[in-house]
């Protein structure tokens, strides 16, 4: 685990964004065990083979979770993007599937 996400999600301004980041870094650990992390563009990327596979960024309404690599994926209405990236935003009181990204996750990653 790379500390400087770890600081990151320590350092959101929104305590209800801290679970939210920290479930989707769980996802992606699960779902790419042989993940590698990198603070990149002041967000969290998650790298499969030194190619991204997801990135999580936050504003002040969302969290978003960005699953590269989607264009052959069947996605939830939710995801928006390009057919290569695709990206759900998570607001406050809203429960992370974990189960669904996780699934998706690992079928976009399979390529990488």
């Amino acid at each position: 685990m790379n500390e400087e996400i770890n600081q990151f999600i320590e350092a959101l301004g929104d305590s209800w964004q801290h679970p939210i980041c920290a479930e989707l870094r769980d996802v992606v650990h699960a779902a790419i065990p042989d993940v590698q992390e990198r603070m990149q563009y002041k967000k969290p990327h998650f790298l499969k083979n030194g190619k991204y596979a997801a990135v999580i960024s936050t504003s002040k309404a969302a969290v978003s979770f960005t699953i590269f690599n989607a264009a052959e994926l069947a996605l939830p209405e939710e995801f928006d993007g390009p057919p290569e990236r695709k990206t759900i935003k998570l607001k406050q009181g809203q429960a992370v599937d974990g189960e669904m990204l996780t699934s998706l996750l690992q079928q976009a990653a399979s390529t990488l």
